[in-house]
């Protein structure tokens, strides 16, 4: 019994060692894969997480972060010590102003929507093969090859009608079709009113593209083309406009009408009313054949369509005789558009060689310097000396002994005469005034020399030198200018937005006027009236 209890008790212990080596062994196990489960619980996963999060926050995988969002992401996850450099930069970042938006384009105009130019109108010009030589002449001052478009209409072939136009200088010669057809029953006029009557419906029907109006002259009509644009530029070409205007001539008018436009200082139709004409011209024609010239046909045509006369007063007939001085020295305040009649007038300016020549001065100088403010009037006074001075721009300037009022300046002084001579004061259509109401008072006259652009100062410079005429005794006190003054210098900033705003003159001031025995000259400056200025008698 003894040796048996040994055996068991021997057996039990070894069953209680492997036992326990069992249960050691399995808890060995266990504590590994818990060491494995946490450092991957506690260091893998916060690390992809973390490396996760910076990729989503770059600029290159989410471009809709801005650089600044992006430096804020990665400052939130940075758990080392700061950076100065970029904290820094993050806030100069955040003061820096935000980026200016960009900027917004401007719809691009259509054909129809640009705002009307010189490619938009086409003339016709009325000439005759028998006065074409001379006539020519007053077409090259403002015709401009490349940029107009137009035809001048003959009645038979001349010798720049096989030439090109490019080489001439001049409009494409046409010869207007025949119009034997059509009666003709005036005593005193002459068949050509037929053919240049037709002048405006013959260019419609060429059929240039971008055509939006049809300006009529003579070949010896002489446009001042910013200006006509800037008239024409006002009306809607889509409606039927008639726009010029009458005579001078308050008989003129009687005998024709004061509804028609003067064909001489020329006229403008629009393509809707060009268009309504070419229809029903031919037939108009024929029910007027006692009627005169061709503008009153254009007008009897005008009545039956039931288009009234726009009139401007820019478009000048001049149905004058003689110097034009008091035409242009007192103008409208309104652009000057056309003259006309220029083989009757005196040249514009009395010193050059011809009319054309002279009238090349101006476009050469004033037209081309500010097409806008030419022959427009400025009236101030020389208070030092009792002068009243008057500025046509680019034309000429009158001083006056003693003090007129500016109403009294700005009414044409007949320097011409009526278109019927025998006429008196009372046959003009407009108001006049005599050229002195007395010999002391009558205006010493200095003419456009020259002009230029200081474009250090950007202003036009004019001078102006004495026209040298006998003028009647004088017992005034008043300092006659004629003794003192020689040479006017007037300086003007172009203003090509003159007309864009309401009618007023220009206001002038005297910056130096002559002193005895030393400077015989004057300066004077032009420009818009400042705040409060008038002209102050």
């Amino acid at each position: 019994m003894r040796g048996g209890g040994a055996g068991e008790k021997l057996h039990h212990k070894e069953a209680n060692v492997a036992h326990g080596a069992a249960v050691y062994g399995g808890a060995g196990k266990g504590a590994k894969s818990s060491f494995l489960y946490g450092l991957l619980l506690y260091v893998v996963l916060p690390v992809l997480v973390l490396y996760f999060v910076v990729i989503a926050a770059s600029q290159f995988y989410n471009p809709r972060c801005s650089p600044e969002g992006n430096v804020a992401a990665a400052a939130r996850f940075m758990v080392a010590k700061p950076n100065v450099s970029l904290a820094r930069s993050l806030n100069a970042s955040s003061s820096s102003p935000p980026p200016p938006p960009p900027p917004v384009a401007k719809p691009r105009l259509t054909a129809e929507e640009a705002p009307t130019g010189l490619r938009h109108i086409v003339f016709g010009i009325g000439a005759s093969a028998s006065l074409w030589q001379s006539r020519k002449e007053y077409i090259k001052l403002w015709w401009r090859p490349g940029r107009m478009r137009g035809f001048v209409w003959m009645d038979r072939p001349v010798h720049e009608f096989y030439s090109k136009s490019s080489r001439t200088g001049l409009p494409a010669i046409m010869v207007s079709s025949d119009t034997s057809k059509f009666p003709y029953t005036h005593g005193a006029g002459s068949r050509s009113a037929l053919r240049i009557s037709r002048i405006v419906s013959e260019t419609f029907r060429l059929g240039l593209p971008g055509v939006r109006w049809f300006v009529m002259g003579d070949d010896d009509t002489v446009f001042l083309p910013e200006n006509l644009v800037h008239v024409l530029s006002q009306y809607d070409h889509r409606q039927p406009y008639y726009i010029g205007s009458p005579s001078e001539s308050h008989i003129q008018n009687l005998i024709f009408s004061y509804g028609m436009a003067f064909g001489g200082g020329g006229f403008a139709i629009s393509r809707a009313l060009a268009e309504e004409l070419a229809k029903m011209q031919d037939g108009c024609l024929h029910r007027y054949p006692a009627l005169y010239g061709s503008d009153d046909r254009i007008h009897a045509c005008m009545s039956e369509l039931g288009v009234p006369l726009t009139r401007h007063p820019g478009f000048h007939q001049c149905d004058l005789w003689g110097d034009v001085l008091g035409l242009l020295g007192a103008h409208p305040v309104a652009p000057l558009v056309t003259l006309h009649h220029l083989d009757f007038l005196e040249p514009v300016f009395p010193a050059t060689p011809s009319r054309a020549a002279s009238l090349r001065r101006l476009f050469d100088g004033p037209v081309r310097l500010d097409s806008a403010a030419v022959a427009q009037q400025s009236v101030c006074y020389d208070r030092a000396h009792q002068w009243t001075v008057s500025v046509s721009w680019g034309f000429a300037v009158m001083v006056v002994r003693g003090v007129l009022s500016p109403r009294e300046m700005e009414t044409p002084m007949r320097s011409f005469l009526n278109w019927y001579k025998r006429a008196d004061y009372t046959a003009y259509s407009f108001n006049t005034r005599p050229v002195a109401r007395q010999p002391c008072q009558k205006p010493h006259v200095y003419y456009m020399r020259g002009s230029r652009m200081d474009r250090r100062r950007n202003v036009t410079v004019t001078e102006y030198e004495r026209h040298r005429v006998k003028h009647p005794a004088c017992r005034w006190r008043i300092a006659d200018p004629g003794e003192q003054l020689d040479s006017i210098v007037v300086l003007k900033k172009p203003d090509p937005d003159l007309w864009k705003r309401s009618p007023r003159r220009n206001c002038c001031r005297v910056v130096s006027s002559p002193k005895k025995g030393k400077d015989r000259s004057m300066t004077i400056d032009v420009g818009v009236c400042r705040e409060g200025e008038f002209a102050k008698v």
